[in-house]
């Protein structure tokens, strides 16, 4: 057995039953192209990895600003999928809020991602420049292969449950606090602390950050959030 696949099946134990998955509905397209490997947009840093962060990103909110760039359709044109959360990505992070980033890839791997990684994530990370991306910045400084990195990234993403999204935007007045408290108990195996926002213009949920320590197990997150106590404002997922 792969040690994705053993992560998957140790994070599904610990999952509650009654919780919703997403994408809200998707198909795996016939074919797909890989796309050209991300440029740059910093230095080469090499450093120990002493953290992990799993982004998810709320559909809702991006395609609420992106619906209309052209990497975005996929993921908000409503009519091939409709997305809840999606995963933005898989970060190794370092010492003193810093992080490696665009490390050398290693042979044989190089920093393109391939056509059938593409298709593969297509309901799970819908845009192949964010998958080249992704790859590139984040997951040549921790996988010896795009193969190995989408997979690991893949079983922590599917194994996280949900709590009622569309409830939860319904709410007049939702905290950090509620939302925190919602997501921790979808997933008894993240304690509160683990599990941080990010927030577009203050208020707005733009992410969800799972905290992870260097052996893949829930920790408190490093980087500063919104406090339990600021009001949160969820863009209604689509119908």
């Amino acid at each position: 057995m792969t040690l994705c696949r053993v992560l998957l099946t140790t994070l599904l134990a610990g999952a509650a039953p009654a919780a919703l998955a997403q994408p809200i509905s998707c198909q795996i397209p016939p074919s797909a192209i890989a796309p050209p490997p991300a440029v740059p947009d910093g230095p080469t840093r090499l450093l120990p990895i002493t953290n992990y962060v799993l982004a998810l990103s709320w559909a809702p909110d991006f395609c609420d600003i992106h619906a209309g760039d052209a990497d975005a359709a996929s993921e908000c044109n409503g009519r091939t999928a409709r997305f809840g959360f999606v995963l933005h990505g898989l970060w190794p992070d370092a010492a003193h809020e810093t992080w490696p980033q665009w490390c050398p890839a290693r042979p044989p791997a190089t920093r393109q991602v391939p056509a059938a990684i593409v298709r593969q994530m297509a309901c799970t990370t819908p845009s192949p420049t964010l998958l080249a991306h992704e790859w590139a910045k984040h997951g040549t400084c921790m996988a010896a292969s795009p193969q190995a990195y989408f997979a690991q990234s893949s079983a922590l993403f599917n194994a996280i449950r949900y709590p009622d999204m569309a409830a939860l935007a319904r709410r007049a007045h939702l905290t950090a606090g509620d939302l925190r408290t919602a997501f921790a108990e979808a997933n008894p195996r993240y304690p509160r602390d683990a599990i941080g926002l990010l927030t577009r213009e203050a208020t707005a949920l733009q992410e969800i950050h799972f905290c992870l320590d260097r052996t893949m197990h829930p920790a408190p997150c490093v980087s500063k959030t919104p406090p339990d106590s600021a009001e949160i404002r969820i863009t209604p997922p689509p119908r």
